[in-house]
């Protein structure tokens, strides 16, 4: 059970950390006139497609967070309601 929480948070707080980390390196290389600027057009294919699928991989990790912490949260919850037994009239 708490490793569910545990994973969630771990999960959900790397991809943030890496979301923000590409965000950051994008906004960084932009001029003043707003170009990206790159030393040859090798190095800018490369860097955007990493940073493509750096963002797919954010995504994935930030989803499978929040359903970490979604399985954790039902869990918590079934476990604090005690199972009530229907019994059949005879």
């Amino acid at each position: 059970m708490v490793a569910s929480l545990v994973i969630g948070i771990i999960f959900l707080v790397a991809g943030l950390g890496l979301r923000y980390w590409i965000n950051r390196r994008k906004f960084y290389r932009r001029s003043p006139m707003g170009a990206e600027g790159f030393s040859s057009y090798e190095s800018s294919v490369i860097i955007k497609l990493l940073e493509k699928f750096g963002k797919w991989v954010a995504y994935a990790l930030i989803i499978f967070g929040l359903l970490s912490l979604w399985v954790y949260s039902r869990e918590k919850n079934d476990k604090e309601r005690p199972e009530v037994e229907i019994q059949n009239p005879r």
